[in-house]
């Protein structure tokens, strides 16, 4: 199968190089040449789905992992808009190579879908025409302004309400909250006082002490000492996930119900 000349324009541009990825080991591997093609054909038909449906800004989520055991469709949430130019870009938070670090970056479709998907499958919200005027005057600003509420320490089950580490759909719906207030939003706790305001529920994972010991003790990008101790000793972890926010957006009536993409 022969990739499009889209599909290898969407791959190919993106601001920032992405040399370290969510989730790997930073291993050295040959790319699969069966998940490129898919990956890009799920990124292209993305395109053409969001190009079709006339709006300027969504929130994109991918299925990167399997949490089905959690009750979770997907694993990774980030703002895509549409450039004056017409192209797509995502602006998403990125775990380094399974380091307690993250960063975020701003890329096109293709390298969005391109990242060990567990499923070929994109789901969007779109959010109301109020909520998409600010989301994109927010992202075309500065870059400083995209990162304002960005907070390096990462973790995988960071806590919702907590300031100690940031995961990656976290950083998404801060800096959604930042979007909407930005005169009177500057931290990262008046971004989550707005969220409690417009009532934002976090996703609560039942995880019990050997699970949360074995992911402290295998992986650096797994933290539990942001929660409150008598949540975590009652395995109770409440983070932000993605299925939270599409549930969220249009129970606060700030977007539609959730538009799904399966190859």
């Amino acid at each position: 199968m022969v990739l499009t000349a889209a599909a290898v324009a969407l791959a190919s541009v993106f601001l920032f190089p992405l040399e370290a990825h969510a989730g790997r080991s930073c291993e050295q591997s040959k790319p699969n040449a069966a998940a490129v093609i898919k990956g890009m054909q799920l990124a292209e038909r993305t395109a053409r789905e969001l190009d079709a449906s006339g709006e300027r800004v969504v929130l994109l989520a991918r299925a990167g992992q399997d949490l089905g055991k959690y009750g979770l469709r997907y694993s990774h949430l980030g703002l895509a808009y549409k450039t004056e130019a017409g192209n797509w870009r995502v602006v998403h938070k990125l775990n380094q190579c399974g380091t307690a670090v993250a960063t975020v970056y701003r890329q096109g479709l293709g390298e969005f879908f391109l990242d060990d998907l567990w499923r070929y499958e994109a789901a969007w919200v779109v959010p109301t025409p109020a909520v998409q005027a600010q989301l994109l005057a927010a992202l075309n600003e500065s870059p400083a302004r995209v990162i304002r509420l960005h907070t390096a320490p990462y973790s995988i089950v960071s806590y919702a309400w907590g300031h100690k580490y940031q995961q990656s759909n976290q950083w998404a719906v801060e800096t959604l909250a930042g979007a909407m207030e930005p005169t009177t939003i500057r931290t990262r706790d008046q971004a989550q006082a707005w969220l409690h305001f417009k009532g934002y529920e976090p996703t609560t994972l039942r995880l019990g002490p050997l699970t949360r010991l074995g992911g402290r003790v295998g992986s650096a990008n797994v933290a539990f000492d942001d929660h409150p101790s008598e949540k975590r000793f009652t395995d109770r972890i409440e983070t932000v996930t993605v299925d939270s926010v599409f549930a969220w957006l249009p129970r606060a009536g700030l977007g539609a119900a959730p538009v799904v993409l399966k190859l």
